[in-house]
């Protein structure tokens, strides 16, 4: 199980400017879906976008804290 805020502090410290949103989709803390909008972005195809986030979030990812992980992310309008 991780935390809302410790997600957001881990993605802003790899993309600083990201703008972070995470929901807990079960209440359990492991299953979360979180949206990332950020100018890292730019140029980038979706892989590439999906590929910082996940490095960002590698120990929660490899600890299993994170257990399943929906992601969406995008430039800013």
């Amino acid at each position: 199980m991780v935390q809302p805020d410790a997600v957001t502090s881990a993605i802003r410290r790899a993309i600083p400017d990201a703008q972070v949103s995470v929901e807990d989709l079960t209440g359990g803390g492991d299953h979360l879906q979180v949206t990332v909008v950020s100018t890292a972005f730019d140029g980038l195809n979706r892989i590439r976008q999906h590929q910082l986030v996940y490095r960002a979030l590698r120990e929660e990812l490899a600890s299993e804290a994170i257990h399943a992980l929906a992601l969406n992310t995008s430039t800013p309008s």
